[in-house]
């Protein structure tokens, strides 16, 4: 027998409260397990932005300026004084920052100066030292929002060439991007830390 035919009405008026009383109690503590087991996720967000129209990498300082734990950036190229100057900003507010880049950037001195200053501000800064790029253009942020795309952090990324940058909302795709970055900040035979 079914809970809707367990909880039809009796045609006796003493037994209609009662037996009613149980049956919205039962059909509620049925609604209560369903819920608990049903995992309730709220939809992703994607906002994609495009260079020069969007200006993303000023896009990407201002979830800088915003965040409160966390930043965790993968970036070929970072020179855009914008960037620069939000993380060090984020890590005087007490956010934990970190930066891993391609150690061919090296050779470029606006990646250097860019690079001094992070470093002179207390933000540890890892390079890669196997045969590949570290070619990534992501930031995970605060275990809510990771940014990815084709823009370096540059001020031609920004300005001047045709970039993408794509801002993620999910809980789910920003915990596997923080995962992947502290697995290659951990990485000791394949990235080390930078100095000058």
């Amino acid at each position: 027998m079914s809970i809707f035919e367990r909880c039809s009405i009796s045609s006796e008026p003493r037994l209609r409260r009662p037996r009613r009383t149980a049956c919205l109690t039962t059909l509620l503590l049925h609604l209560v397990l369903f819920a608990a087991l049903v995992p309730l996720r709220a939809s992703a967000t994607v906002d994609v932005y495009y260079a020069p129209e969007d200006q993303p990498i000023d896009r990407v300082a201002a979830l800088y300026d915003r965040a409160t734990t966390y930043i965790y950036a993968s970036v070929y190229g970072l020179t855009a004084p914008a960037v620069v100057k939000s993380l060090v900003e984020a890590k005087r507010r007490g956010v934990d920052v970190r930066v891993i880049t391609d150690r061919e950037r090296l050779t470029d001195p606006k990646q250097q100066r860019a690079l001094n200053t992070l470093r002179l501000a207390g933000v540890p800064v890892r390079i890669n030292r196997h045969d590949g790029l570290m070619h990534m253009k992501q930031a995970v942020i605060d275990d809510r929002i990771n940014t990815s795309g084709s823009a370096n952090y540059t001020t031609s990324g920004n300005r001047y060439n045709d970039e993408r940058l794509d801002v993620i909302t999910d809980a789910a795709v920003t915990t596997k991007a923080r995962r992947k970055f502290l697995s290659m900040w951990n990485d000791q035979a394949r990235f080390e830390d930078w100095s000058e």
